[in-house]
C-alpha cells in the first residue's frame, strides 16, 4: 500500500515509518520545514510539502494514497480550541482526497478524553466535561460523522496519554524534569490514579494493524498496553532513579511542582482496549512503562 502520513517526523512518526516500510508499503510524508524533510527522508519516505493549514498539499496527499494516517496535531495548550479547530479543517482536509472511495482515514485522539474515575472502552464518546483538553474530542465526533455522513471509511484512534520509548518527549520527560526541579517526585493525593500506557513500538504496529485490516467505518480504537498504571508506582521509580524522596501533592502544590501537567496528572483514567486487540489482532510485546523507566533511556 501507499500511505500518506502526517506527525511523521514527531515521536511516534519516526517509530511509524520504519515499521510501515519494512512491512513492504510505501510512505509519503507531510513535511513543512528542512529538518522534517531530512527525517523522513533519512528514515526512507518521500516528503510532500505543507502543513496542517495548507489543505490543497493535505488533500492532494490523501489522494495520491491508498491509505492516510493523522498523527500531526498542534499542541498549543494555552490555546487549545483554536488547535482543534485547525486539526478539524486539516481532517476534512484529508478526507476531500479520500471522497468516494474505501480508502481509510485513520485520525489520532486520546482517552484522557473519556469519563474519569471507570474503565473506558471503545463505545464510550468523550466527556466534553473531563476538563480543557476535552475539546479535542470535537474531532473524535467530526471524523465519526464523515462515516455517517461521507461515506469515508474513518476511524477514530485513541491514545494511551504515555507513549513511551526512546526520545519521547510528551508527559513522562516533563514529570521527571519537574522531580528534577523541584527535588521530589510527586504525585497527586494517595497517587492512586491510574494512567495508560502504550510502547511507541507497540503503538506503531497498530497504527500498521489498523491500515492492513477491514476495519469498519466510524470504528474506535484504542492503542492502549497496559489499561491503568498507578501514578504513585511512578513516582516510586523516578524517585528511586533520581534519588529523591517520592512526595504527595494537593491543591495548590500541584499546579505549583509540575506546572502545564497540573491539569491531567491527577486524572484516573483506567481504559480497556479489548475489543482492539480482537479486531485488530494485536498482541503488544514491548516492556511496560514501569520496566522503561526503570531499563529505557529516559534517565540516560
Amino acid at each position: 500500500m501507499h500511505i500518506f502520513v502526517t506527525g511523521a517526523s514527531g515521536f511516534i512518526g519516526r517509530a511509524l515509518l520504519p515499521e510501515l516500510l519494512s512491512a513492504g508499503h510505501t510512505v509519503t510524508a507531510l513535511s513543512r520545514s528542512p529538518s522534517s524533510t531530512q527525517t523522513i527522508t533519512s528514515l526512507g519516505a518521500t516528503p510532500h510539502p505543507g502543513s496542517l493549514t495548507d489543505t490543497n498539499s493535505l488533500t492532494a496527499g490523501a489522494a495520491a494514497a491508498d491509505a492516510v494516517i493523522h498523527l500531526a496535531f498542534v499542541h498549543d495548550f494555552s490555546n487549545f480550541a483554536t488547535s482543534v479547530e485547525t486539526d478539524k479543517a486539516a481532517i476534512a482536509a484529508l478526507a476531500a482526497g479520500l471522497a468516494g472511495t474505501k480508502r481509510p482515514l485513520i485520525v489520532t485522539s486520546g482517552t484522557l478524553l473519556l469519563p474519569h474515575g471507570r474503565v473506558g472502552t471503545e463505545d464510550d464518546a468523550y466527556d466534553a466535561s473531563t476538563g480543557p483538553l476535552a475539546v479535542r474530542g470535537q474531532s473524535e465526533e467530526f471524523t465519526l460523522g464523515l462515516a455517517r455522513e461521507k461515506g469515508v471509511r474513518s476511524v477514530v484512534v485513541r491514545l494511551a496519554p504515555v507513549v513511551h520509548g526512546e526520545g519521547d518527549v510528551q508527559f513522562m520527560p516533563g514529570i521527571i524534569a519537574a522531580a528534577r526541579e523541584k527535588g521530589g517526585a510527586a504525585y497527586v493525593g494517595e497517587g492512586l490514579n491510574r494512567w495508560p500506557a502504550t510502547h511507541v513500538k507497540d503503538a506503531a504496529v497498530a497504527y500498521r494493524l489498523a491500515v492492513e485490516r477491514e476495519v469498519p467505518p466510524g470504528s474506535v480504537l484504542h492503542f492502549v498496553a497496559e489499561g491503568g498504571v498507578r501514578l504513585k508506582d511512578v513516582a516510586e521509580v523516578i524517585g528511586e532513579k533520581l534519588g529523591v524522596p517520592v512526595v504527595s501533592k494537593v491543591g495548590g502544590e500541584v499546579e505549583s511542582h509540575f506546572g502545564w501537567i497540573s491539569a491531567v496528572i491527577g486524572i484516573d483514567n483506567p481504559v480497556s482496549s479489548e475489543k482492539t486487540r480482537e479486531l485488530l489482532g494485536w498482541t503488544p510485546k514491548e516492556r511496560g512503562l514501569l520496566d522503561d523507566l526503570r531499563e529505557g533511556s529516559y534517565f540516560t
